[in-house]
């Protein structure tokens, strides 16, 4: 069973790889981000709490993460497995995580954590941008539209996410080294941590994953 963690600073290209993952694993993606922004999308009461934090590039409560967490770890799709994207990112959320997933009898079987240096990870997430109104994403370096600010699918316009600019950028990554990187030696001390070099390209790095997870 590869019931797995996916672990990085924000731009090492967890999402990316999750995509690759699942192509070859056909594992469902859980990533907490994307159900917070659905939840603000809805302006549902979970999404309006949510977003209060998100867009000041703060954590959202544990007690609101862990909840949804459990809840779709509960799903009749992750019985056979599954990429958790985004949680656990404090030691509390790790301990949280590792409780619920023996009670629901889905314990994680490995963490992969891509790294990669400061300079590289505020180039990438500076430069994001994504369509209103289909959701696809853009980038003004590596993937830019073929005309500026506009959406090559649906002619939607692009624009930057409130969390993805330098000031919320510089405070999710001061508090991804002051809470969610120490967790990485809690993983190691429980002998899940894999980590990995998130500068060598998406297809060498999946080539590496792959040949850790067939032995899972």
């Amino acid at each position: 069973m590869k019931n797995i963690v996916l672990m990085g600073p924000p731009g090492a290209g967890k999402g990316t790889q999750a995509k690759l993952i699942i192509a070859e694993h056909n594992l469902p993606h859980i990533s907490t981000g994307d159900m917070f922004r659905e939840a603000i999308k809805n302006q549902t009461p979970l999404g309006k709490i949510a977003s209060q934090y998100i867009n000041d590039g703060h954590l959202v409560p544990d007690d609101v993460t862990i909840g949804l967490v459990k809840e779709r770890l509960s799903m009749d799709d992750c019985a056979n497995g599954y990429i958790l994207d985004g949680f656990p990112r404090t030691l509390v959320q790790a301990e949280a995580l590792k409780k619920l997933t023996e009670e629901i009898n889905r314990p994680i079987t490995a963490v992969l954590n891509i790294d990669a240096p400061k300079d590289l990870l505020v180039e990438r997430i500076s430069g994001r941008r994504v369509c209103k109104t289909c959701g696809a994403p853009y980038h003004i370096v590596n993937r830019k539209p073929k005309v500026e600010g506009v959406c090559d699918n649906c002619g939607g316009e692009l624009y930057q996410r409130k969390d993805d600019n330098i000031d919320a950028l510089n405070t999710r990554l001061d508090i991804y080294n002051k809470d969610t990187a120490p967790i990485l030696d809690y993983y190691a001390k429980e002998g899940l941590l894999y980590t990995f070099d998130g500068t060598i390209g998406a297809e060498k790095l999946i080539q590496e994953i792959n040949a850790l997870l067939e032995g899972k």
